[in-house]
């Protein structure tokens, strides 16, 4: 394991963080983006703008259809982003625009003609880009740029912030890999813009020297003396010579990477496309995020009469603007007290009316008997005996208590067989006589059984009853000549043995019966 380090060792390390934070939020960043519809080559054409711009750009920003312009300037003020790149597509152009933030100048752009990266690398026979090179923010070369106007003074001056300032005398060449160069045609008044790959490589020595310097042996069969290794140009055709001259040759101040690229040595600086490239022609600038006053148009010129009736038009939709805005506030003030006024006359006014009615919402103690549930069933079990039977019942037949209840659970016997009403020539009193001439019996009711009555199917007119367990399991003496038991059975009714005159015995008391499996058995005798 490793020493744990020393506080001193903390401390530096803190600040060197602290340092780092500061200087990257201190350059510009940027949001190369969209607005509307676009096709895949203009997709194209942003990613490789993103690339160019790397590293301080967002390389994975995602935008949305939903998204409005107001959303990206909420989020760049808390990112540091300082500029945004926004290219948009219509029926004929391609455009561009230069925002800086947040209080703008916004540059409009027609992009007349562009390629895209893998275009411009299909071209080349040996291209030059690796990773490396986008470690570190590209070098700004900006050409003729000179006293042409206002416009072309703003138009460099907003791509020089656009990246890093550079300290000449602190800078490192080994972090210089790329540069962009943006150059000003006065003729068609176009920019071009070129993004190019930089390799320094030593001058004044052979290309087999230089094979060397790089620790690769060269094929030394087809020559005849070793001098010819270090002589300039030997064996070389026209093709495969250097052309390097005084335009890109010079001398190093630091030692830069690569074999032979020592301090004090002449090198030749060789620049290589990597694209993107665009011609750009600038349409109009406008003040603040695209809804300021125009400063510059390409193509309306205005006198300066015309500028200030413009400007006056302009101050008097802000001063009507600031006008409505303050009604509003005015209007939303009022209507708050107004509403903050109708509640409290509403709560003053439902005080005095509680005052003098008194507490309404109390409950009556003495309504409490009258609203039992278990009161309200009783009578109304009793009154429906009273109306079926014409007497009144007994005093232990409807009982609601939980020892009732029990005693009958008890007590109980098998389960209760349904009946129907025997035709007699006599009817009881207190009973009454359906159209088809049967006789209703009165229905018994338990505590803890109560059923509805309900009619038989396939007969109208007929009942079907339940006989109760207090019933079937109390034994009362059956008097001789009294017909109006209850529990009594006529001759011919359903379920009794004596048959009806002139009727057939259904089954003798030695008739066998078969059960569920289809076994017969004998049916014993059952005394009474």
């Amino acid at each position: 394991m490793g020493k744990d380090k020393t506080k001193n060792q903390k401390k530096l390390k803190a600040a060197a963080n602290h340092n780092a934070e500061e200087s990257f939020t201190a350059v510009p960043h940027s949001f190369v983006f969209n607005r509307g519809q676009i096709g895949k080559n203009v997709q194209q054409l942003i990613l490789d703008v993103r690339r160019a711009m790397e590293p301080y750009t967002a390389t994975s920003l995602k935008v949305r259809k939903k998204n409005a312009l107001k959303d990206f300037v909420a989020v760049a003020g808390p990112l540091g982003v300082t500029h945004f790149l926004i290219f948009s597509k219509t029926t004929e152009n391609v455009n561009f625009k230069f925002v800086r933030l947040p209080r703008g100048p916004t540059l409009s752009f027609r992009v007349i003609q562009y390629s895209l990266v893998k275009d411009v690398v299909s071209s080349l026979k040996k291209h030059r880009m690796h990773e490396q090179q986008f470690t570190h923010p590209p070098l700004l070369i900006l050409n003729n740029f000179g006293n042409q106007g206002m416009q072309v003074k703003l138009m460099a001056t907003m791509f020089q912030n656009m990246f890093p300032s550079i300290n000449v005398h602190k800078v490192s060449l080994n972090t210089i890999r790329r540069c962009i160069l943006i150059n000003y045609n006065d003729d068609t008044q176009t920019l071009e813009f070129r993004h190019y790959s930089l390799k320094v490589v030593p001058v004044g020595m052979s290309k087999g020297m230089k094979k060397l310097l790089q620790e690769k042996f060269p094929n030394m069969s087809r020559w005849e003396d070793i001098s010819e290794l270090l002589v300039k140009g030997a064996n070389l055709s026209e093709s495969e010579a250097e052309q390097d001259g005084d335009h890109n040759i010079t001398e190093l101040p630091q030692v830069y990477a690569g074999r032979g690229n020592m301090k004090a040595q002449q090198s030749a600086v060789r620049l290589t496309e990597i694209g993107p490239r665009m011609t750009l022609q600038l349409l109009k600038i406008e003040e603040g995020l695209s809804d300021g006053k125009v400063l510059y148009h390409s193509f309306v010129k205005k006198t300066e009469e015309e500028i200030k009736a413009m400007l006056e038009r302009r101050e008097n939709r802000l001063r009507q603007k600031h006008e409505r805005k303050k009604k509003q506030e005015k209007d939303v003030e009022r209507k708050k007290e107004q509403n903050e006024a109708n509640k409290k006359r509403s709560l003053a006014g439902m005080k005095r009316k509680n005052d003098a009615d008194g507490d309404s919402d109390a409950e009556d103690p003495g309504t409490s008997g009258e609203n039992d549930p278990a009161n309200i069933s009783e009578d109304d079990d009793a009154e429906y005996y009273r109306q079926e039977v014409g007497e009144e019942p007994d005093q232990d037949l409807f009982l609601h208590g939980s020892k009732k209840r029990s005693s009958f659970r008890q007590n109980s016997g098998p389960p209760n067989k349904r009946f129907k009403g025997s035709q007699g020539p006599q009817r009881p009193r207190g009973e009454s006589r359906s159209p088809g001439g049967q006789k209703k019996h009165p229905k018994f009711k338990s505590s803890n059984h109560r059923e509805a009555r309900s009619p038989r199917p396939g007969k109208p007119g007929q009942k079907h009853f339940k006989k109760t367990e207090g019933h079937r399991s109390r034994k009362s003496p059956v008097a001789k000549g009294n017909k109006k038991t209850t529990g009594f059975r006529k001759p011919g009714a359903f379920g009794s043995k004596t048959p009806k005159p002139g009727q057939k015995p259904r089954m003798g008391s030695k008739h066998k019966m078969a059960d569920r499996k289809g076994k017969p058995f004998k049916q014993g005798k059952k005394g009474r």
